[in-house]
């Protein structure tokens, strides 16, 4: 926890935090620097929640019982009495700061239940649907942050976290089903050819395996076009910050396609001089296709549109927070993260993105 003896200057107190911060998600962490500072710290604190309680769930003992724990925490949080919790607290001002709706946090928390059940996916809308609740949560959620009303815009920040999951997905495939997990739709593994439950004793690079790969990155780089489209949309001051993420989680997929679809003897890493590739082309934003802001919200994804209020007062601009990094509370976020992450590198080596 804290450490009273160890004096920290304003600027020493920030720079410890994002170094902490950059032990977690490497694509969060660069992204972030392309955020106005006030959203970027309210992002962070989002993103720790997010971090935490998936942490919770897959790496603690009794899943079900954090997940029974993280509502409960929830509901105070909404109640305006927030755990004596670093996190809680954090997560309290953001609620009360953007009017965050609760429906897209219990949704998140829908898809790590549905981790903790081994549920199936036999189609590809299926596993949409299992992306929308622990990515495109995400994606409306900061979208939110940033002050975004317009439902088509959100529908697309939906697309954008979508797209984010089906690249995780192929990225991971080896290493989940070492785990005796399969997010990979069946029902194409089967069309391929594949026995779902063969290759889950037995995880090897083939050609069939190849040609499900390849139906899930084609929807991925489908929806990051759309996505595209909603990030123009964006406050202008956000817009470089999204289109990194977006950039460099489409270039892990990308990277999956150069090592001939091999995501179970090797990780899709980006190489830090590519990042710098992508980071220098963000000069040039994408081409304007506003015939995607006509397209409607994906299935999967209505329900977190349907969790945005319609109300005036909603409709009122947001006030972030400027969270002063001399705030001891904030001091001990990161410092959590940080016994968090000490717990998940342990557990699993590869760093997230």
């Amino acid at each position: 926890m804290r450490n009273d003896h160890q004096i920290m200057t304003p600027h020493t107190d920030m720079s410890e935090c994002r170094r902490l911060l950059s032990h977690g998600s490497k694509s969060f962490y660069i992204a972030s620097h392309f955020l106005p500072r006030a959203l970027r710290e309210s992002a962070s604190g989002l993103y720790a929640f997010c971090r935490i309680a998936d942490d919770l769930v897959d790496l603690g003992d009794d899943p079900r019982q954090a997940l029974v724990t993280l509502h409960q925490r929830l509901d105070q949080i909404y109640d305006g009495r927030p755990d004596n919790h670093p996190i809680d607290r954090v997560l309290s001002q953001i609620v009360i700061d953007h009017k965050l709706p609760r429906g897209l946090l219990d949704a998140l928390l829908e898809g790590f239940e549905w981790d903790t059940e081994g549920r199936d996916y036999f189609t590809l809308a299926e596993v949409c649907d299992y992306g929308a609740r622990v990515a495109g949560t995400v994606g409306v959620m900061m979208a939110v942050l940033m002050g975004v009303k317009d439902h088509a815009t959100l529908a697309r920040a939906a697309d954008l976290g979508v797209a984010m999951q089906l690249t995780n997905i192929c990225r991971d495939v080896g290493e989940d089903a070492r785990a005796g997990r399969l997010y990979l739709p069946r029902d194409l593994m089967r069309e391929a050819g594949m026995d779902p439950e063969a290759f889950l004793r037995n995880p090897v690079p083939s050609p069939q395996l190849t040609q499900v790969l390849k139906k899930l990155l084609a929807e991925a780089e489908r929806r990051y076009q759309l996505a595209d489209e909603g990030i123009r949309q964006l406050p202008r001051s956000c817009r470089p910050g999204i289109l990194t993420a977006r950039r460099l989680y489409a270039e892990i997929g990308h990277t999956v396609v150069h090592n001939d679809y091999d995501s179970i003897s090797q990780r899709a890493v980006v190489s830090r001089a590519r990042k710098i590739q992508i980071l220098i082309g963000l000069i040039r934003g994408p081409a304007a296709a506003p015939e995607y802001m006509l397209e409607p919200c994906a299935a999967e994804n209505q329900f977190l549109i349907d969790a945005i209020p319609h109300t005036e007062d909603w409709q009122r601009p947001n006030q972030p927070r400027d969270f002063s990094a001399k705030a001891e509370w904030m001091l001990e976020l990161f410092m959590v993260m940080k016994e968090r992450d000490e717990i998940a590198i342990h557990a699993q080596p590869q760093e997230r993105d």
